[in-house]
């Protein structure tokens, strides 16, 4: 039976939520974050780099959610969740499949790391950190994040979901991004079409009970 290994709070709640979605059974091995946010050794021994998600299905080890999402859909999907081949929506299902990790996410990691890193810095060195957080935020990150809220907002008004108006599983690999700006970096009542689709996934049987099995799920920590 196909594992999914894990971690608490984080991006493997996707791939519950995509399992949930295709009704395929499966098994969860938990790991919890240690003190420091970072995930256990116990990890490591799954996977070389002891990251989440992490997935095992016979004798197959697969990490990185792009390629576990492809993996499930390919293995497990029978045609759902995915547009057909040589369409449009293929296209632009590829797209936001890689962009999620690949384009999305550096910006929201740095705004966490550069809003975290003055309060964890010595007291004496925290004024200096500070300013120098502040002003990488102001001057690279935020409009960074700006940019990338606008695009998925322009893209949104195209269509109900990422790939076009049917749901797949490229609307589940932006949820992450989606739901991390929500919590830390603006995202808003200023950005409707990306607030609805929040409001949708949210709405989701499957993704309740993904929540449900995977426990608190708060992107913006």
């Amino acid at each position: 039976m196909l594992t999914v290994h894990h971690l608490n709070n984080s991006r493997s709640q996707r791939v519950l939520w995509l399992l949930e979605e295709l009704g395929v059974p499966y098994e969860i091995v938990r790991y919890q974050r240690q003190a420091n946010m970072l995930a256990p050794r116990e990890l490591s021994v799954i996977h070389p780099l002891g990251k989440s998600p992490v997935i095992t299905d016979g004798g197959n080890t697969i990490a990185e959610s792009g390629a576990i999402i492809e993996y499930i859909v390919g293995t497990y999907g029978e045609g759902r969740l995915i547009p057909p081949p040589n369409t449009p929506e293929r296209l632009r299902y590829t797209y936001w499949l890689h962009y999620a990790e690949g384009s999305a996410m550096p910006p929201l990691l740095m705004k966490l790391l550069f809003t975290m890193i003055p309060r964890r810095s010595p007291m004496l060195l925290r004024p200096l950190v500070g300013k120098i957080a502040k002003e990488t935020l102001t001057t690279l990150v935020n409009p960074q994040l700006k940019q990338h809220m606008a695009f998925w907002e322009t893209e949104l008004n195209k269509s109900e979901w990422f790939a076009g108006n049917e749901f797949t599983a490229a609307d589940i690999q932006m949820s992450f991004p989606l739901e991390a700006a929500s919590a830390r970096a603006g995202l808003s009542d200023h950005h409707p079409k990306a607030m609805e689709f929040l409001k949708r996934i949210h709405a989701r049987p499957a993704y309740q009970r993904a929540l449900e099995k995977g426990g608190p799920y708060t992107v913006g920590r």
